[in-house]
This record gives C-alpha cells, structure tokens and sequence, in this order.
C-alpha cells in the first residue's frame, strides 16, 4: 500500500484553506509529491517535509546557513530562551483562539511557533523562512505545524484576513503583509531584545550591540498598519558554557562578521562558565483602520 500524501495530513488539509499560490493566489491542492493550482503551477514539497513556495529572486544572502541553525538548535535545545517560550505561548494563548491558525514569519526552526502551538491544543500553524536548513527542522517542530520556504519581505503566499495571530520573533517585520493576512480581531505579537541583551558578550565575544533606537524603529514600521496594545519585559540571567557562548556567537549575525577560528579564541579566552543576561520585549499589536504609510 502507499504511502498517504503527506500533505494529506494535517496539519496541510487546514493550512490550504489559508494558503495561496505565490504566482496567481489561487487555491493550491496536493498532486503526487507537490502543489497545484488550477493554473498549474507547481511546488514541490522537500523530503524533509517543507513546501518550496520560493523560487526565483530569493535573499539568500540573509538566510541562515547550515552551521548557524546547528548552532541555534544546540542553544535552544539547552533551554537558555525557555523563559521567553513559555512568556510566547501564554501571551498566545490568552489572546485565543484555541483553534486558530498562527503564522510565524520568520520562523527559523519553528522553535518558538511550537511552543504557541503547544498552548492552543486546537490550533495549526504555517512557519516561513526563506533558509531550507532552518525549514528542515522548523516541519519537524510540532505535530501541528507547517513550513513554507519563503521571503518575508515579498507579500506573503496567504489568503486576505486568513490568520487569528501572527508572531515575529527577532525576524523582520513586514507590516503592510501583517496586517492584510490577519483576520479582524488579529493580533500580531513581536519579540525584540532590549538594550540589556547579552551585554556581558558584546565586548569580549564580538556580538554586534542592540540599536538603541531598535524599539522606536519598530513602531514606525509598524505604526500606519498595528496599534500597540501592551508589552511586557522579560529579563533573567542564564549561565554559559564555552559551547552555549559559541553556538549563541555562530547562530546570529555575529557569525557573518567574526571568522570562527577568531571566535573560538575568544570564547577561550572568556574562562568558564559566564553569566549573561537574557532581555526581551514581548509585545501584543492590533490592526489599525490604516493600510498604508502616514
């Protein structure tokens, strides 16, 4: 006997009514190992279970790379932003609903989405990500999550008012397709480190500094599309080992700008296990009557 369509399974059957074909935005269906829309245009599903929605014109220049998702999975497996996952899923889970779809743009390895998942018994959930490393993991993340390669900046492969509640966790934010994807009531929750984050590396390790003008930022991005309806600040201090400081260095952007060899040595030199403080903003958004820029 063969084996089902995996995209026969849920969480696919209602992740489609809300997916759109990146081309026309007609419906896509599953055929054979891929999806069709009635124009015919294809995406193939990967074997490790992610849909490439994304063909040509990808960033792959800002997409993850190989060694920068091993490294996040080894720091989040340890379990140093579980404080911040567990924050997520109960902002999630309060603003409902238990059935609801949920949309992380800018998913990396689906780590967060899964645990917003995991407080909504009822729900599913779509990750996009524009790198197939983190996609490969973010399929697995959670029995009821999907993922899609996809660039965020570009208008999102979802149908108009289709999603209960985005999340953009330290991904960028495309306000405008925000806004147009989540249904009336929706809310898009985003996360972004404060100034505080991870000070004691920033020197010694090589991380870049958080802008200070970060959050102002944000709410201009966000300002002609979402009215902010509250925040919250996490902070604590989690203890480091030489491997948790390498694998927090080569998971982000520092990894781009230090050769490793030079980033060992560091590490190296920073002797045992160091404290670090861990520092977030949590914030809840609501769309506005505006649609375009002030």
């Amino acid at each position: 006997m063969s084996e089902p369509h995996p995209l026969r399974r849920e969480p696919w059957p209602t992740l489609l009514t809300v997916i759109r074909c990146p081309l026309c935005q007609e419906r896509l269906e599953p055929d054979e190992r891929s999806l069709r829309c009635p124009r015919r245009h294809t995406f193939d599903v990967a074997k490790h279970g992610y849909v490439s929605l994304l063909s040509g014109g990808r960033r792959g220049g800002s997409a993850d790379t190989a060694g920068m998702v091993q490294a996040r999975g080894g720091f989040l497996d340890a379990g140093h932003y579980a404080p911040l996952a567990r924050t997520l899923a109960r902002t999630v889970a309060a603003l409902g609903p238990e059935d609801g779809t949920l949309l992380d743009a800018g998913a990396g390895t689906g780590y967060y989405l899964a645990a917003a998942l995991e407080a909504l018994p009822g729900a599913t959930g779509l990750g996009l990500d524009a790198s197939p490393y983190a996609l490969r993991r973010a399929a697995r993340a959670h029995p009821r999550a999907g993922a899609a390669s996809w660039d965020v900046w570009k208008p999102f492969p979802v149908r108009d008012g289709g999603i209960d509640t985005v999340l953009n966790v330290f991904a960028p934010r495309n306000g405008a397709e925000f806004h147009r994807v989540l249904r009336a009531g929706g809310a898009l929750v985003v996360v972004t480190p404060t100034g505080a984050h991870l000070r004691e590396l920033r020197r010694g390790v090589g991380l870049l500094e958080v802008d200070p003008d970060k959050e102002e930022r944000l709410e201009r991005t966000l300002a002609a599309y979402f009215e902010r309806e509250r925040s919250e600040t996490l902070e604590y201090t989690v203890e480091l080992s030489g491997r948790d400081v390498a694998n927090l260095a080569a998971m982000g952007p520092a990894a781009r700008h230090v050769r490793p060899e030079e980033l060992s040595e560091r590490v190296a030199a920073l002797g045992g296990p160091v404290g670090v403080t861990a520092s977030f903003v949590v914030s809840v958004y609501r769309r506005a009557a505006a649609t375009g820029p002030r």
